[in-house]
Order: C-alpha cells, then structure tokens, then sequence
C-alpha cells in the first residue's frame, strides 16, 4: 500500500464547502448542484471528495460522532511553482472565504509558504521551494 488515491473532507455545510473549492478556489467538478450528497473533485494527483461531515461519523462508527476540535495535526498541501503563485493562491483562498492562518513568508528550510483554513477549518499550506521539481502531471517529485 504505497499511494493514495482519495482524500475525503468531512464537511458540516455542504453548500458553503462546494462553493468554495468549486467556485472560488476553481476545483473542477461534473457537479452543478449546490447540496449533493458526495462531490468528487477533478484534480491532479490524488482526488479530493467532499462528504457530509455527519455521515462520514456515522460511516466510521454508527454509534456517535468521532469529531474533536482543535488543530487534528493534519496539512493538506499546494506545491506552487513560484512565490508568486504562492501569494496568488493565498489571496484566492481569502478571496472565496478561507481564513488565513499564516501569511507567506520565507521558512527555515529555504522556502516560502503560508497557511489558510477552508470553512470547516481543514488546513492548508501553499509552499514554494526553489529547488522543487514537478512532473507531467504537475506533482511534486520527491526523490
């Protein structure tokens, strides 16, 4: 097992999570409607899905909620291709109603990155590196 094929986002309003990724984030979709039941995203690279946040619980464990608040210690992450694109992304994000966490700036390892939180405060974190390489199909090659 070495890949990763599906991230699922458990979300508390599907309506305000579809129009951010969907419309203000420009993450390419089939679906048109505003409250589906699932939305799976056409992205590069492993997939992103959005779920009702309530349903996934009851997937897990029908017996009660799995949900706890604070920071669960988990990125998701946007490899940009200059800092630029970086500052670009950043501002979309806030643009479509992310909440930035963290402005980009230059970090420890060389590089430039910031934080944002999407509506149900998944975290993000948009990074430059300037010695990054990509492939293809604009992934990240990690050697």
């Amino acid at each position: 097992m070495n890949r990763i094929n599906l991230l699922t986002l458990g979300v508390s309003n599907m309506t305000a999570s579809l129009r951010f990724y969907r419309d203000g984030l420009g993450f390419e979709t089939s679906v048109t409607e505003d409250n589906p039941g699932i939305v799976f995203f056409k992205n590069g690279g492993t997939r992103l899905a959005l779920y009702p946040l309530e349903e996934l619980e009851k997937d897990i464990d029908a017996a009660g909620p799995q949900t706890k608040s604070g920071f669960s210690g988990m990125t998701i992450a946007y490899n940009a291709k200059s800092e630029e694109e970086v500052d670009a992304v950043m501002e979309q994000a806030c643009q479509a109603g992310g909440k930035v966490l963290k402005k980009p700036e230059r970090v420890f390892w060389g590089g430039y990155s910031g934080y944002f939180s999407d509506p149900d405060g998944y975290v993000w974190e948009v990074a430059y590196g300037p010695n990054w390489q990509f492939d293809e199909q604009d992934m990240l090659i990690i050697d």
